[in-house]
């Protein structure tokens, strides 16, 4: 079962969606790849994730405050294995920095796999905590992000990664 709250936050209203194991999604205001809630339930304090919700929610709210750069709530986000290697990998690009989609297709082993990877980015259940956002074109241009590019200028300025 998947229970959700609402979270407000200086890129809009966040859906944040959880099971008892773990966060299994933030999605934004018109994101991009949500399915929707059906079949979700409204979280309240005697739900089973409700840890979890409420754990994610003052973390985001100290990483929008600049008081967080490491993230640190239990996931359960659904994907094949391909993409769970792809946000496995996410994870490791520190708070301030960038790659591009080729380094991390490269680092990931399989350079040629470049529009396979970013597609796997770009349906990263969790933006932010798995920080999707510091995935920039290689001209150092913001291209693509499933909750819209100005979010993911706003992120990447709120950490000081300096973008095209």
């Amino acid at each position: 079962m998947i229970f959700y709250i609402e979270h407000p936050s200086p890129v809009g209203r966040l859906l944040l969606a959880a099971t008892e194991q773990g966060l299994s999604g933030i999605y934004f205001e018109e994101h991009k790849h949500f399915k929707g809630k059906d079949g979700w339930q409204q979280a309240s304090t005697a739900s089973p994730a409700w840890k979890h919700l409420q754990a994610t929610a003052q973390q985001l709210d100290e990483y929008f405050s600049g008081q967080r750069t490491e993230f640190d709530v239990a996931l359960d986000m659904s994907g094949t294995a391909f993409q769970r290697s792809v946000w496995q990998e996410l994870s490791a690009i520190p708070f301030g920095a960038s790659v591009s989609y080729a380094q991390h297709a490269q680092k990931l082993g399989n350079p040629k796999a470049l529009r396979a990877v970013g597609s796997a980015i770009g349906k990263n259940p969790v933006s932010i905590i798995v920080p999707c956002h510091r995935v920039i074109g290689s001209s150092g241009a913001v291209t693509g992000y499933a909750g819209g590019v100005e979010r993911k200028r706003f992120l990447l300025a709120l950490e000081g990664v300096a973008v095209n």
